[in-house]
């Protein structure tokens, strides 16, 4: 999965980049998006690879703060991107005209960049917030990364105030994410069934196929992991609880180029002509 989400999120970035029909506001997003796949991969594959090949491992704790902000603050950006899309078909489709005026790349630019800070700005508490302690049960982490709640159970002192930001911040961003992508898909449906004929409903719905799989590849994996961590941590096998979260961090960045290269025209129709061109050149 992590080779997948080097060479697929790393095609698509050098694709966005030497093409020049590529340089749209739609394909700068899934540029930013490729990229914090390629992040938030790289922040935990090389190790949980380390410890499935050579044991576990002593992690400075240093090191084990940082890493907690990378995952949360990526994982944050990936969903605010996911939902920077979510606009984006909204007026492509509802305001198609409009859509050069109002979609820009000056805005897709000014949109990253506040996505990071928002993360940034949000996720900085978590390590603060862990590193007020100085005395934990245990040093062992039963994790493969250290998650903000896998570091949280082995101090001694009062948790209270991690548990609650912990809590709120998860509901907070992934909850009003998920609400501002059902408002632009319920935009794009209403503007969808006004369209007069089946021919250009279905055309309309095929720009955002893509699009839906990827908020699927990534929310669903993520809901089952946090249900599981927060309602079953005393039915559900520890296990379980480790596998679903890694499945959640790892299957999007691997999926997400392999469902925007098969159904996205111009990224396909991009890479056979790279690929023919390299063929004749043999």
């Amino acid at each position: 999965m992590y080779l997948l989400a080097l060479l697929g999120n790393g095609t698509l970035l050098a694709l966005v980049q030497i093409d020049s029909t590529l340089q749209q506001p739609m394909f700068l997003l899934l540029a930013t998006l490729a990229a914090t796949d390629l992040g938030l991969a790289t922040s935990i594959a090389p190790g949980l690879l380390a410890v499935l090949w050579l044991g576990p491992r002593p992690v400075p704790y240093g090191a084990c703060l940082a890493q907690m902000f990378f995952v949360h603050a990526l994982t944050a950006v990936e969903s605010g991107v996911l939902l920077a899309m979510a606009y984006d078909r909204a007026v492509a489709v509802g305001r198609p005209l409009h859509y050069p005026l109002l979609v820009t790349k000056t805005r897709v630019g000014y949109a990253a960049l506040a996505l990071a800070l928002k993360a940034v700005a949000i996720v900085v508490p978590f390590p603060l917030l862990v590193a007020r302690f100085e005395h934990f049960r245990a040093k062992t982490i039963g994790h493969s990364y250290c998650a903000h709640m896998a570091v949280v159970e082995l101090v001694v002192g009062n948790t209270r105030a991690n548990n609650l930001y912990g809590l709120a911040l998860s509901l907070a961003v992934s909850g009003i994410d998920i609400l501002g992508i059902t408002a632009s898909y319920g935009l794009i449906a209403h503007a969808v069934l006004r369209l007069p004929t089946r021919e250009a409903r279905t055309k309309a719905f095929g720009t955002c196929s893509s699009h839906i799989c990827v908020i699927l590849a990534f929310y669903i994996p993520g809901l089952f992991s946090y249900l599981t961590h927060r309602f079953g941590r005393h039915t559900v096998p520890k296990p379980v609880h480790i596998l679903l979260s890694n499945i959640y961090l790892l299957l999007p960045p691997a999926l997400n180029p392999l469902i925007y290269g098969v159904r996205t025209k111009q990224i396909r129709d991009q890479l056979l002509e790279i690929f023919t061109i390299r063929n004749s050149q043999l």
